[in-house]
């Protein structure tokens, strides 16, 4: 959902329109499709994740990139689908990351 309010900003969910969010951080995704006008977005996602594909999430960061989107992509080695805050993972710190970001 993120990533799509990111590409296509609330109305395409048929509620109010808001502003498009000013930076996106993307986990756990499979939306492939992206517009040259997306917000900034930062990936996270761990490389043995069986849902969300790590393959397709950097697929999209690079379309991203080419795209002229600002882009930060993170893979989190050894960490599944839903490392949540990351503590005591590969992936603690990457809250911080993507508020610094």
């Amino acid at each position: 959902m993120a990533a799509n309010i990111g590409s296509y900003g609330s109305s395409g969910f048929g509620y109010y329109e808001f502003p498009k969010p000013s930076t996106v951080v993307m986990a756990y995704t499979g939306h492939s499709a992206y517009t040259k006008e997306d917000s900034p977005t930062f990936v996270a996602v761990g490389e043995n994740d069986g849902i969300a594909s790590p393959v397709l999430m950097k697929n999209r960061a690079n379309a991203l990139n080419a795209a002229g989107v600002d882009v930060e992509f993170h893979k989190y080695p050894n960490i599944g689908h839903s490392f949540g805050l990351g503590i005591g993972t590969p992936a603690d710190g990457w809250m911080d990351a993507a508020v610094q970001f």
